[in-house]
């Protein structure tokens, strides 16, 4: 079937991360995937979680939310900070950074990364993932030139992307209306390295076989090799 924008089954959306969109956080990006745009910040405090006081361990975590009109309906801000989906999507977004950064040569500091929706057309939970990561990369190279550690403390890059079977075919970065229609929906992390930090996969219709889920995931590495290529040309874009 022909797909809502006229992508090929295995295209991702244009992808675009403006740098030095917030002037005072330590990391920033204007990430684009299509219609979906995500503005993601890293800020450094010199403090840790009470569990990790006394440790030297660092912590890195996340905040997502959504502005009341990135949808196509209002949602009152109440409700979005009630919301038990931003909840999950916090924590996935702090689990998949973590998988990536030595927290020992961080120490006693916390980076917080803030990933706030400014229109959603699908896949804003993977975006922000996406752009996390350099934010969180580009703060980490910040305290380096300030002498806090001889190297970045990063073991690899992170990515993610959704894939999904949608009347019948598997495509690649689903859209809203994609999205809403597919018979299995699925977001993938991943580093550069090609190892899974999540899987996040679900039948809505038919359950799908083992051999479905190794072409989703096949399907998915692909386009996160892209990603981690978007990802890297947006570093080299910073100056220090």
């Amino acid at each position: 079937m022909p797909r809502a924008d006229g992508r090929a089954n295995d295209e991702l959306r244009p992808v675009k991360m403006s740098t030095g969109y917030n002037k005072y956080a330590e990391g920033s990006r204007l990430v684009e995937l299509g219609d979906t745009v995500v503005i993601c910040t890293a800020s450094v405090r010199n403090e840790v979680p009470r569990f990790l006081v006394g440790t030297q361990r660092g912590w890195v975590t996340a905040e997502y939310g959504m502005l009341p009109r990135a949808g196509s309906e209002r949602t009152p801000r109440g409700r979005q900070m009630a919301s038990g989906r931003t909840h999950e999507i916090q924590r996935l977004i702090g689990r998949s950074l973590r998988a990536v950064v030595d927290l020992d040569v961080l120490r006693e500091r916390t980076i917080t990364l803030d990933c706030d929706v400014l229109q959603a057309d699908g896949g804003t939970r993977t975006a922000a993932i996406t752009g996390a990561y350099v934010c969180l990369a580009e703060a980490l190279r910040g305290l380096q030139a300030d002498g806090v550690f001889a190297e970045v403390p990063i073991f690899d890059a992170v990515a993610a992307i959704s894939v999904g079977l949608v009347s019948g075919e598997l495509m690649l970065d689903l859209c809203y209306t994609e999205d809403s229609m597919a018979a299995v929906d699925m977001n993938v992390v991943m580093t550069g390295a090609g190892k899974l930090v999540e899987v996040q996969g679900t039948a809505e219709g038919m359950p799908f076989t083992r051999e479905r889920l190794d072409e989703m995931l096949d399907l998915a590495a692909a386009g996160i090799k892209q990603l981690l290529s978007a990802q890297k040309d947006a570093l080299e874009e910073i100056e220090l």
